[in-house]
């Protein structure tokens, strides 16, 4: 099981605002990770659409939590976020062609990994994610500067 891109990134952003106890521009937090600015508007987007974040507009503008750390629960926001109803054919009852669909036990089996996954991330805040802020902090700032890091190498043109 892989989550999509716009769940890591989502999760990502929720981490560095709560690792900065306050709010961080998306460029800041793009180029902490370094990624697609463009790409993480769109996820900041979302997470502002299900009330997880604030936009402050202007100068000085930018993201921070809607609430605390410790009142975002991690498996909401990968439930919000993840399509997993369409986690394989057979879940989905208007395009599943699966010819044995209702005489194997593959979706019962794969339905309850699935509840038991999201079951285990709804144990988790995301203060839980983030235990030591400063080591979390020094470790992007060092992978900011790491000559390996995209936005810094040389062969990033």
């Amino acid at each position: 099981m892989r989550l999509n891109l716009h769940t890591d990134y989502a999760l990502r952003i929720l981490m560095y605002l709560a690792s900065k106890g306050g709010q961080a521009s998306v460029d800041e937090i793009a180029g902490a990770y370094g990624i697609s600015r463009n790409h993480l508007m769109k996820v900041a987007r979302s997470l502002v659409e299900l009330q997880l974040i604030e936009a402050r507009r202007g100068r000085g503008g930018g993201f921070a939590l809607a609430a605390s750390a410790d009142a975002i629960n991690v498996g909401y926001v990968v439930r919000r976020l993840e399509s997993l109803e369409g986690f394989v054919e057979c879940f989905d009852r208007t395009s599943n062609s699966c010819p044995v669909a209702g005489a194997c036990g593959l979706q019962g089996a794969l339905n309850g990994a699935v509840a038991a996954f999201l079951d285990k991330l709804d144990e988790y805040r995301l203060s839980d994610l983030l235990p030591d802020r400063n080591r979390f902090l020094r470790q992007l700032k060092a992978f900011d500067q790491a000559p390996n890091n995209p936005k810094t190498s040389p062969m990033a043109a």
